[in-house]
């Protein structure tokens, strides 16, 4: 069995959206790692073009908004410019909005559930021909990862309302696209990180002790502990991961013991 041929990318084509920082950033550097040819996007073209630089060659940037259709549109018909087929597919841009009940804005529902679960879902029905281009060439299925969350499985004390339901239903989004594309060769799973530090996830970031006494593995997320795990799925390790979402969280949400029945604990 050739252990180190089911985890190589080599020749694979991969976009990362939200590629020029935080978990992006770190899944596209797993990826280059591995072999892969790796296109990150994002809003801003000077934040693509300076991570592509600084991740090296084979790392290209392709500046885009995705949070309106027009914005996946554009992009989609952008890569097919210059490519014929996409092997991997990263939906990882997000958003997030904290507000207290009261006075959570529509605003802030709007942005996140817009970033968080539509772009993913026409970002990948606008690169279907690519996708399936990659799927045929070589015989092996095209892969689709959507990003989620921990905070999409269980219910974080942080009062972000849209972000928790917008990864919860990715997680579900991720199990309704895969059951429609896996006929056709293209395998959709999600990850679901949990604490990582990001400018994003800034407690992790800026309070990595404090974060770490919840975390049963007894410290937060490593950018290997991420870039690896997706290697797996975009691989052929991964092909017979169908639907899935896979925690890399340290064991918060399934090695954690939450509060007794009586309230303790």
């Amino acid at each position: 069995m050739d252990i180190a041929g089911l985890f190589t990318l080599k020749g694979r084509t991969a976009l990362v959206t939200g590629g020029s920082r935080g978990i992006g950033r770190m899944i596209a550097a797993g990826f280059l790692a591995a072999g892969a040819r790796v296109y990150v996007t994002g809003r801003k073209a000077r934040a693509c073009e300076a991570a592509a630089a600084e991740l090296g060659p084979g790392c290209l940037p392709l500046p885009a908004d995705i949070a309106t259709v027009e914005g996946c549109e554009y992009l989609a018909r952008t890569l097919a410019g210059s490519e014929s087929g996409l092997d991997i597919l990263v939906n990882n841009a997000g958003a997030a909005w904290g507000a207290e009940f009261d006075d959570f804005p529509e605003h802030g529902w709007d942005k996140v559930m817009d970033i968080n679960v539509k772009s993913p879902f026409f970002l990948t029905q606008q690169l279907l021909p690519l996708l399936l281009s990659a799927a045929r060439r070589d015989g092996g299925p095209a892969k689709v990862i959507n990003i989620a969350s921990v905070d999409g499985q269980r219910v974080s004390p942080w009062e972000t309302y849209s972000y928790q339901a917008s990864k919860a239903a990715l997680i579900h989004l991720t199990r309704r696209m895969a059951a429609r594309l896996a006929p056709e060769g293209i395998h959709v799973t999600a990850l679901a990180p949990g604490a990582f530090g990001t400018d994003m996830n800034q407690a992790a970031r800026d309070h990595a002790d404090k974060v770490s006494a919840a975390i049963p593995a007894g410290r937060i997320g490593r950018p290997e502990d991420i870039a690896a795990a997706a290697v797996y799925l975009a691989s052929r390790a991964g092909d017979y991961v169908v639907g899935s979402t896979l925690t890399v969280d340290g064991g918060l949400v399934h090695a954690s013991f939450g509060p007794g029945i009586d309230g303790e604990g």
